[in-house]
């Protein structure tokens, strides 16, 4: 296996790789809460197991109680000294005390009951279970109480069998051992299985993965959800509406280079004819005339290339807008930079120039496009405005920028239309029909509303509503 196939099939089970990580974690924690418990049912096991045996013994020594001239004595059964026997988990005490407290038989320094030790509901008998220390080590005992009534001996006496706690540990160790090895086998059972089932359910995720990867760079038909589970069909319906919109986009990038085509075509044969006509004239009159039609044709060639590059730079300034590359830059002062510098350019047309910017907006935009917006707003009132006509550039509080202009205007059912590239509409111009379309395209980066307006008597309002930007 190559590098690059082992970095794909690791990215490939990174998703079953966190999620037998985090199922291994939740077991882990089951897995030791389960041990609290079961250690603690184990060794409630071995004390009922072996508080029977404790009792038992008890028992057999109390069966062994008789009484000679007045004494009690104990005679200790074979049964239950075969029970004290030795062995290598502990070892078994025995006391018996008589209806005084005298010491009968066995060890003399057994510890008594804790005051309030209640009696054992888990057997019909006088019994009470409890823990001590005896000798430094921990052990669990029984005081039985034996009612006695023989001649000259009338009372309670009472027997004591004491245990180490080796023998009840060793079982609850054994329990929980057995326990804790089920269980994780259980675990590595219940892991294996999800990764198996993990692996099964991701083949139809893999199967996706490699006929994407497998697909030309120019193939963006629907993806097919036939036979894919029903929490795919989301992602496929996703990849399907993102190819859907490459491909609108290519179709766009594809018709506007033949429309761009076809518009840089016409004025470049127009302008080689007229340079061949000038070459073939003999009079510097003609070459002349000839020059200045060809600059002419050259400026507006020069003005449509502007803005062909100007189409080209907004794709690039959308994407720094979506990416949070947006500045917070105040509206009312473009304007006034713009207006300020178109105003010679006004003045020579013979058409009056105003701004009306009443206090500061501002709004989170691209400075390059925001100009190119202005300046194509601008650009188009000028072009339409007859000397002696008037424009209006308005910056409004609530981040609405107007421009106003009283020229012919735009008929009411080409609103929608001009803002196509390339469309001239019915008052064709000298223009290429792409400031508007300039303008549409800078609207949308920034999503801003724009809408056109009548002006009575007559003139058109070119409205851009912009987000105002937060402080």
């Amino acid at each position: 296996m190559t590098e690059s196939e082992l970095a794909e099939t690791l990215q490939a089970s990174s998703l079953r790789g966190r999620l037998l990580r985090r199922l291994a974690l939740l077991l882990t924690l089951i897995l030791l809460a389960s041990s609290l418990s079961a250690y603690w049912s184990a060794r409630r096991a071995a004390d009922t197991a072996y508080d029977r045996t404790l009792l038992a013994s008890a028992r057999a020594i109390a069966d062994g109680l008789f009484t000679t001239a007045d004494r009690l004595n104990a005679n200790v059964p074979y049964v239950a000294l075969d029970t004290f026997a030795y062995d290598s988990a502990g070892r078994i005490y025995f006391q018996v005390l008589d209806v005084q407290g005298a010491l009968v038989s066995g060890y003399d320094d057994l510890p008594p009951p804790p005051p309030g030790t209640p009696r054992t509901e888990d057997y019909p008998a006088l019994a009470h279970f409890y823990d001590a220390q005896y000798r430094d080590q921990g052990v669990r005992m029984v005081s039985l109480l034996q009612p006695v009534s023989e001649p000259g001996v009338n009372g309670i006496a009472e027997i004591r069998v004491a245990e180490t706690q080796g023998a009840r540990e060793r079982m609850a160790h054994e329990l929980l051992l057995g326990t804790l090895l089920r269980m994780a086998l259980l675990a590595l059972s219940a892991l294996l299985l999800v990764w198996l089932a993990v692996t099964a359910a991701l083949r139809p995720l893999e199967a996706l993965r490699r006929g994407v990867a497998a697909r030309a760079s120019n193939d963006l038909q629907p993806l097919s959800d036939a036979g894919m589970p029903r929490e795919l069909r989301p992602l496929i319906d996703a990849l399907n509406q993102f190819n859907d919109r490459l491909r609108h986009l290519f179709e766009r990038q594809s018709q506007f280079i033949a429309d761009a085509s076809h518009e840089l075509r016409t004025p470049l044969a127009a302008l080689k004819a007229r340079v061949e006509l000038g070459l073939r004239a003999q009079e510097p009159a003609v070459w002349r005339t000839t020059l200045e039609e060809a600059a002419q044709s050259t400026d507006k060639l020069t003005h449509l290339a502007n803005q062909l590059l100007s189409l080209a730079r907004i794709e690039s300034g959308a994407r720094a807008i979506a990416e949070g590359g947006a500045q917070r830059l105040e509206l009312s002062q473009l304007a006034r930079e713009l207006g300020m510098a178109l105003a010679p350019l006004a003045h020579a047309r013979g058409i009056a120039l105003a701004l009306e910017a009443e206090q500061a907006v501002w709004i989170s935009g691209e400075p390059t496009l925001l100009n190119e917006l202005l300046c194509n707003l601008l650009d188009n009132a000028l072009a339409h405005t007859a000397a002696g006509g008037g424009v209006i550039l308005r910056v409004l509080p609530n981040a609405v920028l107007e421009v106003e202009d009283d020229g012919p205007g735009i008929a009411p059912e080409e609103y929608q239309r001009v803002f196509e590239r390339f469309y001239r509409g019915s008052n064709k111009g000298t223009g290429a029909g792409l400031g508007l379309a300039i303008v549409g395209e800078i609207c949308r980066a920034h999503q801003a509303t724009i809408s056109l307006h009548q002006v009575q008597p007559q003139g058109l309002r070119v409205r851009v509503e912009f987000n105002v930007a937060e402080v």
